[in-house]
């Protein structure tokens, strides 16, 4: 084929995206308690958001043995760690990823979420913004989420390598999450 020929359509592939997951890994994507006596797990996954299905999977999978608030509660914000991995630091860059450690307690599992930073200039905690819960807001939301739902939760500070972390009873106690009242 001459250099200067047009290139033909390739077309478009379908993969699935467990075609990702080494096999030894993939009961960590299963959504089923099939061991929920883990101390710890951990996963790098590419800073890339088509990938997002599998963090919600394998955050799903760490809290499969709790309540259906709790399972949807602790995906909902370690997916905002891994959102905010892929678009606010070098994690998201091509070729670059993430990590998320869950390590599982008496009471309750810490998620820590280590990216690759870089975007900012200097070393400094992270802060929600102030109306981060404003439903009409067009971002901004998650971190005022991971404050207001996680029992605790903070950060390294380093620009460079940057790791957020929270921590959410099984009880939910330190999270707004339970605090509605039904009239």
């Amino acid at each position: 084929m001459p250099a200067n020929a047009p290139m033909p359509d390739l077309g478009e592939v379908t993969v699935p995206l467990i075609s990702f997951v080494r096999p030894a890994y993939r009961h960590y994507f299963s959504g089923l308690p099939e061991r929920p006596n883990y101390r710890m797990r951990r996963y790098n996954f590419a800073g890339i958001p088509a990938f997002m299905p599998l963090v919600r999977a394998f955050l799903d999978t760490c809290a499969a043995a709790k309540e259906t608030d709790y399972r949807y509660l602790f995906t909902l914000l370690g997916s905002e760690l891994a959102n905010n991995a892929i678009r606010h630091t070098l994690s998201g860059q091509p070729g670059d990823g993430y990590s998320l450690l869950v390590h599982r307690h008496r009471t309750g599992l810490h998620l820590a979420c280590r990216d690759r930073g870089g975007l900012a200039t200097k070393d400094a905690r992270l802060v929600p913004k102030p109306d981060g819960l404003n439903l009409s807001a067009e971002s901004g939301r998650g971190l005022a989420m991971v404050n207001a739902f996680a029992s605790e939760w903070g950060d390294n500070g380093n620009a460079e390598f940057r790791m957020v972390w929270f921590y959410l009873a099984y009880d939910l106690t330190g999270s707004q999450w339970n605090t509605s009242t039904d009239d």
